[in-house]
């Protein structure tokens, strides 16, 4: 039984309403969240969750959610269905009001989690792989476009809705524009955003983000593969996991990384998660280029 008919038939008598929001005591957004644990994080503060759709805020999807308490999470195990309320605030998202509701058969995962094609993790230093891209005014580019630039990359996608997930690293990238242009870009560094859901991010969708984000195409690039299999296959390369579900591409579960790519096309540098600042990046592209 795929896991979706069996949240459906586990959750049917505790569905509670969530067909709309309501604030929260911080001053954020409240949503119910049904779902089934996949995963928990050793300290139980953070857990993998597939999770139905919510209502007027995001589509079914599985991501980590974080908890303030390890109490919430702290007798749940994988397999576990659980409601929840999802906190959503500027810049945190988090669960509370944890319960577990039932259990049910985990999903086996399909395939192998061995990089695609038999490819291998770039270790620091090693040169880049080149790729196809396209950016945001639809213009053929690669890594040799920006051959001159110390090159600071992530991937994202721009109907992510959770804070601390792509909006952070828009956040963040938005933060180091500006720090480069008040500096008239003394580090000859430039910004450069690869969608991980290129069905959906088209050109023109790339740059109508952009804009809302006051991206300066002199800096900051974004673009995309226009094919899923070459993004996953790349960002796969430097530690992207990359997972979509077949009934639902929009579904899709990913981590984060940020790199930092030479002149030469070398990796420096690769940030996992969101914890890293734009003033930490700043700093390693100042040190790789000499620049105090």
């Amino acid at each position: 039984m795929r896991i979706r008919l069996a949240l459906s038939l586990a959750l049917t008598l505790l569905t509670l309403a969530c067909g709309s929001s309501s604030p929260s005591s911080s001053g954020g957004r409240e949503y119910t969240l049904q779902g089934q644990i996949i995963a928990m994080s050793a300290d139980h503060r953070e857990a993998t969750i597939k999770h139905e759709e919510i209502p007027g805020f995001m589509s079914a999807m599985t991501m980590s959610y974080k908890v303030r308490d390890a109490k919430e999470y702290a007798s749940l195990v994988p397999g576990d269905l659980v409601n929840a309320t999802l906190v959503v605030e500027d810049a945190d998202a988090y669960l509370k009001n944890v319960k577990k509701v039932g259990d049910a058969p985990l999903e086996r995962p399909s395939g192998s989690t061995a990089l695609p094609g038999g490819l291998e993790l770039l270790a620091t230093g090693a040169p880049v792989p080149d790729i196809a891209l396209t950016n945001q005014d639809g213009d053929k580019i690669n890594l040799g476009t920006f051959h001159d630039s110390a090159l600071i990359v992530t991937f994202t996608y721009t109907h992510c809705p959770m804070p601390t997930f792509c909006p952070l690293m828009d956040k963040n990238f938005a933060a180091i524009q500006e720090k480069l242009a008040a500096r008239n870009n003394d580090l000859k560094a430039h910004l450069l955003s690869v969608t991980i859901d290129p069905t959906i991010d088209t050109p023109p969708v790339l740059k109508a983000h952009a804009k809302t984000l006051g991206a300066d195409p002199k800096i900051w690039t974004w673009a995309t593969t226009g094919d899923r299999d070459a993004i996953d296959k790349w960002a796969a390369r430097f530690g992207v996991s990359i997972s979509r579900a077949a009934n639902d591409p929009t579904d899709i579960t990913h981590n984060l990384r940020t790199l930092i790519i030479d002149r030469q096309g070398n990796l420096v540098r690769s940030y996992s998660g969101n914890e890293w600042t734009p003033d930490q990046v700043l700093a390693d592209v100042r040190v790789m280029v000499g620049i105090d």
